[in-house]
């Protein structure tokens, strides 16, 4: 029978071989090249950062003021390092939800430079939060993971992803992210998905419920809703005023219902395709 410890030097260079083999773990990543990242859930997973961050002054963001105002507090609390909550911003669809997530980022980095990365993850990944979550927890830098335009349909376990992050599970959620999403939908769950949970289920209140609470889980839940003619020229006003667009009030208004029509609504969205109309109609660039 062969000695057990004769066979260890041979053993030893084998598991040698098998880890110079093995491709290197990948490095931890830099937070500090930009402001805002992309991740990409791979493999291998990275964050590719973006160079410029599409939004807007949050000044401009009108008929929102008490979003705005919960949004930007809740922010500016986290990038100051203190207690802050989880937000849901869900409601009509234009209404500027994510348009105000990117600007209040925006204003903490001006308040203080390089103070708080975004991390957009996209609605497909939701189920890799976890892995993501894993990343940015040894990092110095405090960042807030951003999902637009979530949402779960039929058949869809990816909420349970979103469940445990918000709950916190064991290690409970990093001291240094937040969790803001946008959706549609006030439960973020389509009603064909919520009432197939009761049609099937043993139990069907307890199940419904299950699904229904994951919106209950933010501590923050923010309502949008659709704007009336005074908010949409609030809006329109505010956009011209602050690009100089040389058009006079009247004619602005007046131009802006003639595209609120033919776009069939009015929302902040609206609002800002018809500046941008308006001022390609008079040679005026928007740098913004």
């Amino acid at each position: 029978m062969t000695d057990p410890h004769a066979l260890l030097p041979t053993l030893t260079r084998i598991a040698e071989a098998l880890e110079r083999l093995a491709p290197p773990p990948p490095p931890a990543p830099n937070l500090h090249g930009a402001d805002a990242f992309v991740w990409h859930p791979g493999p291998p997973a990275r964050l590719a950062p973006v160079k410029r961050v599409s939004a807007v002054d949050i000044a401009l963001l009108q008929g929102v003021d008490r979003q705005k105002g919960l949004v930007l507090e809740n922010t500016l609390r986290f990038a100051r390092g203190l207690p802050a909550n989880n937000a849901m911003l869900w409601g009509a669809r234009g209404m500027g939800k994510s348009s105000l997530v990117k600007a209040a980022h925006r204003a903490a980095n001006r308040e203080t430079p390089g103070c708080l990365a975004l991390v957009e993850i996209q609605r497909e990944d939701v189920r890799t939060l976890p892995e993501l979550l894993n990343t940015l927890r040894a990092q110095p830098r405090r960042c807030l993971v951003f999902c637009d335009d979530l949402s779960f349909e039929r058949e869809d376990a990816d909420y349970k992803a979103l469940k445990s992050v918000l709950d916190g599970g064991i290690e409970g959620r990093p001291a240094n992210v937040l969790f803001y999403a946008t959706s549609n939908r006030r439960h973020l769950m389509s009603r064909d998905m919520i009432e197939n949970e009761r049609s099937t289920a043993i139990n069907p209140a307890e199940a419904v419920e299950e699904k229904v609470s994951l919106s209950d889980r933010f501590g923050l839940w923010i309502g949008f809703h659709n704007c009336d003619q005074d908010t949409f020229f609030a809006m329109i006003e505010g956009y011209a005023g602050s690009f100089n667009l040389p058009i006079g009030p009247e004619e602005l208004r007046k131009a802006a219902v003639e595209w609120s029509v033919t776009r069939g609504g009015r929302s902040g969205r609206v609002a800002w395709q018809f500046v941008q109309e308006m001022a390609g109609r008079l040679g005026v660039r928007l740098d913004g």
